[in-house]
C-alpha cells in the first residue's frame, strides 16, 4: 500500500511539474516576480539566515549594498525555481541559447589525450542548466554529476529523472569513486560534474580554508577522486548576462593533478568561486547555513584531551569557552 502511495504521488509531482513546465519562460517569470514578493516581502524566507551570512562574508559593504545583494539574492532564487520546473520541457536549441558554456577548447584537448575532467562547481544561479553539458561535447563522452540525495525519495527520483533529461547521469556521492573507476577501468572518457561548496559532516573534515571571511570546514573528496583517476580539473565559472541568459566558462586549475600537493586544487578551488560570488553575489545561495560547522567545536569533538565527548559535554564545554 506504501508502495502505491509513494508511486501516485510521485505521479501527481511529476504531472503537475510537466504542465507548468509547458510555459512559456516570461509566464513562469510572472510567477518569479509573485514568489519574490512573498518570499521577501511577505515570509521574509530564511532572513536572518541570509542576512548573518551576508553580513560576516561582506563586512567591508554598507547596509545599502548589503540588501541590495539580498533583493538581487531572492530575486535569483526565484528564477531559479521557475528555470528549474522548465528544465523539465526545454529543448536542446532552448538550453543552448540560455546557458552558453565557453572555454571548451582546453576541455577537448583533455578529451583528444583520453583524460578526463572533473568540473569543480558551486551552488550559483543556475547550476541545475548545467545539466545541459552534453549537447556541448562529443558524442562519445559521458556527462556524469555528482549530487546529494534528497531524503524524500519521491522528490528525489523526480528531480533526478528532470537533471537526466540531457543524459548527463546522476551518480549518488557515495558511489562516486567506484562509479568513476567503472569509467576508467572501461577506458570510458567521462567529465564530472562536483558542487563541491556543501558543508561536509564533522568526520568527513580534513582541511580548512578561508572562504568569504570564515574558517571554512570544505570537501576534499573531489581533489583526491581527481588525483586518483587522473581528471584535469577546471572551475565551472558562471556569469548571468541577463535574466534567463547565463555563461559558464570552463577556467582549467590543473590538468596534471598527480603533480600538486594535498589540499592545492581544493585550495585554488575556493579562490576561483570566491572571486565567482565577489563578481556576482546575488547569485550564491546565501540561505542555507554554510558555517554551521566551527573550529572550534571541530577541536573539542576531535581533540584527544577532551577524550570521548558526548552532544551534553560539547555544549558544556562551549559555553565555559565562550563559544557560540
Amino acid at each position: 500500500m506504501k508502495h502505491l502511495l509513494n508511486n501516485i504521488a510521485y505521479a501527481l509531482s511529476y504531472g503537475l511539474w510537466y504542465i507548468m513546465s509547458l510555459l512559456p519562460l516570461r509566464v513562469l517569470y510572472i510567477l518569479s516576480d509573485l514568489l519574490y514578493f512573498l518570499a521577501a516581502r511577505v515570509v521574509r524566507y530564511r532572513h536572518r539566515v541570509i542576512w548573518k551570512n551576508l553580513t560576516e562574508s561582506f563586512p567591508e559593504k554598507s547596509t545599502d549594498e548589503l540588501r541590495s545583494i539580498e533583493k538581487d539574492f531572492y530575486h535569483s532564487f526565484c528564477d531559479y525555481l521557475v528555470e528549474t520546473i522548465k528544465l523539465m520541457n526545454m529543448s536542446e536549441k532552448q538550453l543552448k541559447e540560455h546557458l552558453v558554456f565557453t572555454g571548451l577548447d582546453e576541455v577537448n584537448r583533455c578529451f583528444d589525450n583520453h583524460q578526463s575532467v572533473a568540473v569543480y562547481l558551486g551552488h550559483l544561479f543556475n547550476w541545475e542548466w548545467i545539466t545541459s553539458l552534453p549537447y556541448w561535447v562529443p558524442e562519445n563522452i559521458q556527462c556524469c554529476e555528482i549530487y546529494h540525495a534528497l531524503e524524500n525519495k519521491n522528490f528525489d527520483r523526480l528531480f533526478k529523472s528532470v537533471r537526466e533529461k540531457q543524459n548527463a547521469l546522476c551518480i549518488p556521492m557515495a558511489d562516486s569513486l567506484r562509479r568513476i573507476l567503472d569509467y576508467k577501468r572501461q577506458r570510458q572518457t567521462v567529465i564530472v560534474g562536483y558542487i563541491a561548496d556543501q558543508a561536509p559532516f564533522w568526520n568527513n573534515i580534513h582541511h580548512w580554508v578561508n572562504f568569504l571571511n570564515h574558517d571554512t570546514p570544505v570537501f576534499t573528496g573531489t581533489e583526491r577522486i581527481a588525483k586518483h583517476t587522473g581528471q584535469a580539473c577546471f572551475y565551472g565559472y558562471i556569469r548571468k548576462l541577463r535574466r534567463g541568459y547565463y555563461e559558464c566558462e570552463m577556467q582549467p586549475m590543473m590538468i596534471d593533478t598527480g603533480s600538486y600537493p594535498d589540499y592545492e586544487i581544493t585550495d585554488e578551488y575556493f579562490r576561483r568561486l570566491e572571486a565567482n560570488i565577489h563578481e556576482y553575489p546575488g547569485l550564491y545561495l546565501w540561505s542555507h547555513r554554510r558555517w554551521k560547522r566551527t573550529h572550534e567545536e571541530f577541536n573539542i569533538r576531535y581533540n584527544p584531551a577532551n577524550g570521548r565527548v558526548d552532544l551534553r559535554d560539547i555544549e558544556t564545554i562551549k559555553r565555559e569557552k565562550g563559544i557560540s
